[in-house]
């Protein structure tokens, strides 16, 4: 993002805020007179919006000085962007984790290192990649609502007898790949009827792929997003299009459900199986019952056995902005949510893994997902993983969905379309580095 973006989202804001204000009503700051009313803007809807309600609803419940209130907010992370540039942003925003470095770049997030030590809330209260992922720069700008790992999910009826339990399921890239020649299938027409598994679904990590093969997007101060490893996971995806035919696939996923559907391919038994998160069964148990899965850690190549084990990790993350009216009591919220009752039940209620480093029984057997052991295990793994923590990401993610996809349309070989998404990111990092980050930083 260069100084010209910001300042045009810093001159925009005022009248953006001014109708959100007027026209929502979003900001409404005091709705009881004998408490501090804190706004909470989260992106949440549905089941996921009420579950983090319940948790609202029982703190305001638990003490009589301050009255969160809880709003739903589409698009919240750009309207609190927006917001705290006019000067008039929530108390609390629930954003995403790969986020926070854009954020604190820019100064819109408060700082929150010394309440979290005030509190106990430090490393050794969180998992070690959660806690990583909420710090930049030596300091705390979030802590976690909800958190999860990346897994792959198998269709146990969609898979040979021999290999459908996790215990015999193939460890290797190289074994899944014989497994998906064995059990794809095509129509009379040539198209694809059963996929083994596919790179592009759901697609959502394109940018995982090069530390899946022992690969950094970034080295250091260094963009290395064309790095061996990367050009070799890209190679393999490239592999897919040529076994399945380039438009064969895309012909096929057109007429996938959306993931939040009775539909999604998943549970209509058009891919046997597929990398998603620890949510997944939360939206089997409602959108398709009965699906018969397991899940097992995420394949790795067959020469790098030390990558055993490995995983994704993501989570939402609660902010204060900058300009927040009522600091001191939008942190007593953050913390009340960090309590390890508190967490266990919204993270129950999402179907997510816990960020904390206690958990308890309770919280295991109680859980809907079935494999959540082993989702928990994969977070707690030093080889876990997440985005690079730079202000870039959203432009460097980007970016690397195009190179993906013009490997898997064989536009270009993964080797070019690598090389230059580098020295894409590139020009857009030295601009940042220079216009956004400051060069003393």
């Amino acid at each position: 993002m260069t100084t010209q973006t910001v300042a045009g989202m810093w001159a925009a804001a005022v009248a953006l805020v001014v109708c959100a204000t007027v026209g929502e009503k979003v900001v409404s700051r005091q709705a009881s007179t004998d408490k501090v009313t804190v706004i909470y803007w989260e992106k949440w809807t549905g089941s996921e919006a009420e579950e983090m309600r319940k948790v609202v609803t029982a703190f305001n419940h638990s003490q009589d000085k301050i009255f969160v209130k809880y709003l739903s907010i589409s698009g919240v992370d750009t309207k609190t962007m927006l917001a705290t540039a006019g000067g008039d942003p929530p108390d609390i925003a629930g954003i995403w984790q790969d986020q926070i470095c854009q954020f604190a770049d820019e100064g819109a997030l408060t700082d929150l290192t010394d309440m979290g030590k005030a509190a106990g809330l430090d490393t050794s209260y969180y998992i070690p990649g959660f806690w990583d992922g909420i710090t930049f720069r030596k300091r705390l700008w979030a802590l976690p609502s909800t958190p999860a790992s990346i897994a792959l999910h198998v269709r146990t009826d969609l898979v040979p007898p021999d290999v459908n339990t996790p215990e015999t399921f193939p460890k290797t890239i190289e074994g899944l790949d014989k497994l998906v020649d064995r059990i794809s299938k095509k129509r009379k027409d040539g198209g694809l009827q059963l996929a083994g598994f596919l790179p592009s679904d759901p697609g959502w990590w394109n940018w995982a792929w090069s530390g899946l093969f022992g690969g950094k997007l970034m080295d250091g101060d260094k963009v290395t997003i064309n790095s061996p490893e990367a050009i070799r996971a890209f190679e393999w995806i490239d592999t897919y299009g040529k076994k399945f035919g380039s438009k064969e696939v895309q012909s096929f996923q057109s007429g996938f459900g959306n993931f939040g559907s009775p539909q999604d391919p998943f549970m209509d038994g058009k891919v046997a199986t597929e990398i998603n998160g620890v949510w997944k069964a939360n939206y089997m148990k409602v959108f398709k019952p009965g699906t018969p899965w397991f899940a097992v850690p995420i394949p790795y190549p067959a020469d790098r056995p030390d990558l055993a084990g490995h995983t994704i990790l993501s989570q939402d993350v609660l902010t204060i902005p900058r300009g927040a009216k009522h600091v001191k009591e939008a942190f007593e919220f953050l913390k009340y949510v960090q309590r390890q009752d508190v967490m266990e039940g919204l993270c129950t209620g999402h179907g997510k893994n816990s960020p904390l480093m206690k958990v308890s029984e309770k919280f295991f057997d109680n859980h809907p997902n079935k494999s959540i052991r082993l989702f928990d295990a994969l977070a707690r793994s030093p080889k876990a993983f997440s985005q690079p923590k730079v202000g870039i990401y959203p432009q460097m993610s980007s970016e690397i969905t195009v190179a993906f996809q013009e490997v898997t349309t064989e536009q270009k070989t993964p080797k070019q379309a690598l090389d230059d998404c580098q020295a894409r990111v590139q020009k857009i990092w030295d601009t940042y580095k220079a216009q956004v980050a400051g060069a003393d930083k």
